[in-house]
């Protein structure tokens, strides 16, 4: 079947058979690598992308889903301003990042941020139910979030 769909801002077209998954498809068809297999049932977040805007696992979303979609890999996010934020607040902690996670927890933040730029404990521990970070203690990570919250305050506003 042909499906077309917006790929990290870009329109695609690929022919793929209907069940098959979102994550084979973009790391076959795409060479976008930042998805990984972990756990194939939708438990670890390794395969996060934003799919339609939320924070979704690809190994989930069959091909006949794309159609019409909008989907966001931490590849194409990396390139925005608001990826620098959260990487620089990251570093700020010490946020570690084995490869695995990464996609999760990056794309998890972004959309926490997008919502509240000083989100609470009960919003983070919601936007990241799902995602599993072993590298990470959760403290950490929530930690990074604020910090990264800071980073984007004072680049959009000049001040925090």
């Amino acid at each position: 079947m042909t499906i077309r769909f917006i790929l990290n801002g870009e329109d695609m077209e690929i022919n793929a058979e209907a069940n098959q998954r979102l994550i084979g498809i973009l790391r076959e068809h795409f060479g976008l690598i930042s998805s990984k297999s972990g756990c194939l049932n939708g438990n670890c977040g390794f395969c996060s992308v934003i799919f339609n805007g939320a924070v979704s696992p690809s190994c989930l979303i069959p091909a006949f889903r794309l159609q019409g979609s909008e989907i966001i890999t931490l590849e194409g996010f990396s390139q925005q301003d608001e990826y620098q934020d959260i990487a620089a607040g990251f570093a700020r902690i010490g946020v570690e990042s084995c490869g695995y996670c990464d996609a999760g927890k990056i794309l998890a933040a972004e959309l926490l941020l997008e919502q509240n730029l000083q989100p609470s404990k009960e919003e983070f521990t919601a936007a990241f139910q799902g995602i599993r970070c072993r590298c990470t203690d959760a403290e950490n990570l929530y930690q990074g979030i604020l910090a990264a919250g800071f980073v984007r305050r004072r680049r959009i506003y000049g001040r925090t």
